[in-house]
């Protein structure tokens, strides 16, 4: 199968600068299982949206177990220009997790996407989060402060929102510890925009690197607290995308041809304990979705997440909303909620 290519020049410029995002991420990622690790590059897994009518893309994975619990750094870029009747043009994005395999070493997110409505109301989205298992205040600062250098004008209205979208109200907490999110950024300067957010993920790439290079040859040594510490942590982490990421959600709405993809931010292990000691906080029917997702990981409490819970996690998750749609006015928003799902149809 081939993938096909949207005509919107934003599009290709888009796309451009989304594989080249990609690209660096990986290779800088790569260079740390050279040196650092087993040497296991990222793998590339291809996938199609409508064997490729209407793009797809490739997203690679880690394959380095001595440094990465899980890691992927997606592109997609699916387009209708054989539809009129839909109010999507394009949607280009990376979205990436890496989740380290020493439990001193943060986690990251960054989601970097153009959508290009057939109304002209096209937009950026513009995401990146710094996620410890065992938080430490220089890793913190450092990533905040490029945080602020790479968002400028934007940092405080990114980080406000970014509060906000990554709160968790049920367990009155945040996911991670640094946070910026920028929805329907568009300042009517088009190449003025592609710059700010290919300079921005390029800068949170870059100095996340620098982070986990240096944490992961410094920080060798750790107590069985800090593994139980990661796995409770990234219990939460899954807890956080399945129960509140409208992100994953509208992906998955939207098709069923890439769920292992848009499950990819999912960590290896979970404690089904910990979650079930969280059930009944959750707003009416999403108790249901927690419970429906408890039941999806067996019986044993340190839980592998691996595809085959994967695909099963995301039809969970695909059914609940189809069940109760109503329940997505439950999920994160910044100050503008993406009609993401609609836009498809």
């Amino acid at each position: 199968m081939t993938r096909i290519a949207p005509k919107s020049p934003s599009a290709h410029t888009a796309s451009i600068i989304v594989t080249q995002l990609q690209s660096h991420f990986v290779e800088a990622l790569n260079d740390l299982s050279r040196t650092l690790g087993s040497d296991k590059p990222f793998s590339p897994v291809e996938w199609f949206r409508d064997e490729g009518a209407h793009g797809g893309g490739v997203r690679y994975e880690s394959s380095d177990e001595q440094l990465f619990n899980r890691g992927s750094v997606n592109y997609s870029q699916v387009h209708y220009d054989d539809d009129a009747s839909k109010k999507l043009s394009s949607a280009t994005a990376i979205s990436t997790i890496i989740h380290p395999q020493n439990p001193l070493v943060p986690s990251m997110h960054m989601h970097i996407s153009w959508t290009q409505m057939r109304d002209g109301g096209d937009y950026w989205r513009i995401m990146a989060d710094l996620n410890p298992s065992n938080p430490d205040n220089a890793d913190t600062s450092r990533f905040e402060q490029t945080l602020q250098e790479a968002g400028g004008d934007y940092y405080g209205k990114g980080s406000a929102q970014g509060d906000r979208y990554f709160h968790i109200p049920a367990l009155e907490r945040h996911r991670g510890v640094s946070h910026f999110y920028l929805e329907n950024f568009n300042t009517g300067d088009e190449a003025g925009d592609q710059e700010f957010a290919s300079s921005f993920g390029k800068k949170v790439i870059d100095t996340y690197i620098s982070i986990i290079s240096n944490a992961i040859q410094k920080r060798s040594n750790y107590d069985d607290t800090a593994l139980m510490n990661q796995l409770n942590y990234h219990t939460l982490y899954l807890f956080q995308v399945l129960t509140l990421d409208r992100g994953t959600t509208s992906g998955l709405l939207i098709h069923d041809q890439n769920d292992v993809g848009i499950m990819g931010s999912l960590p290896a292990h979970v404690s089904r304990k910990l979650l079930q000691s969280w059930s009944g906080k959750l707003n009416g029917v999403q108790n249901n979705l927690l419970q429906s997702i408890i039941d999806s990981l067996g019986q044993e409490d340190r839980t592998l997440v691996d595809e085959r819970i994967k695909t099963i996690l995301a039809n969970v998750v695909r059914q609940h909303y189809k069940q109760y749609p109503e329940a997505i006015s439950l999920q994160a928003s910044g100050d503008h909620i993406p009609s993401t799902v609609n836009n498809h149809r």
